[in-house]
């Protein structure tokens, strides 16, 4: 049976780096995008480099019809191959106060992070339980634990995950399914291209911005065999802005 690793989002950025370092430990790759096909056709190209293979698939996270039909196509044209690895990556800013906010801002960010996160998870979970296997691993944010002003959606959509994780990795953890958060601080990636980084980095105490790769690093050891007795945390990879 070949196993694969599925990322939502895992065109570019963090998305990317991930694709790439569950490559490295021999994971074909599943790539989510939902616009920006030459992007997700490049990170193919980097995981085919590590002698596996990869996939691209075109869906919104955020509607459940397309995540049904696009995944479940995969699944009944793949019967011999299980995904064993979700990544639930994709997520948007749209960074407003409240006060100012629309109900399209608040609705569009909760809609791609949290109910996304539950029209994919749900999805490929079935599958998992049968299999006695998986690792499923949701990025959130800082923001998620702390809040951030001017990030009320962002803030809700990451921090309602964050209570997912926890809720989820109980249910299932009797079939040897692991389930874990990830909250990058200030990472260098498109996402955060408009930021201060000089100033933003003076607050760190590591005095930088991560990198998409160190982020990687995390996921990969998550997604391994060695972090079999680690399920329903949270790890922060921030430095040390908030621990």
């Amino acid at each position: 049976m070949q196993t694969f690793a599925l990322v939502t989002g895992g065109s570019r950025g963090i998305g990317r780096a991930v694709c790439v370092k569950l490559a490295s430990l021999g994971y074909s790759v599943l790539i989510n995008y939902k616009g920006n096909k030459a992007a997700a056709e490049e990170t193919a190209a980097l995981v085919k480099a590590h002698g596996v293979s990869a996939a691209v698939l075109a869906f919104d996270v955020a509607n459940k019809e397309e995540v049904r039909t696009v995944i479940g196509n995969w699944q009944e044209t793949n019967k011999e191959s299980i995904i064993e690895v979700l990544v639930n990556n994709a997520g948007i800013r749209q960074d407003t106060l409240l006060m100012s906010m629309t109900d399209e801002q608040w609705d569009d960010v909760l809609d791609t992070s949290l109910q996304g996160m539950y029209n994919v998870t749900k999805q490929v979970l079935n599958p998992m339980l049968m299999h006695r296997y998986g690792r499923i691993i949701n990025m959130v944010s800082l923001s998620g634990l702390k809040g951030m002003p001017g990030q009320v959606n962002y803030s809700a959509a990451k921090a309602g995950m964050i209570g997912a994780t926890k809720a989820l990795a109980q249910e299932i953890a009797k079939r040897n399914i692991t389930v874990n958060a990830v909250a990058p601080g200030f990472v260098k990636t498109d996402m955060t291209e408009e930021l201060n980084e000089k100033d933003l980095a003076k607050m760190i105490p590591m005095q930088r911005f991560g990198s998409a790769e160190e982020v990687a690093d995390l996921v990969g050891f998550l997604a391994s065999k060695q972090s079999s007795y680690i399920t329903g945390q949270v790890i922060s990879i921030n430095g040390g802005l908030y621990t």
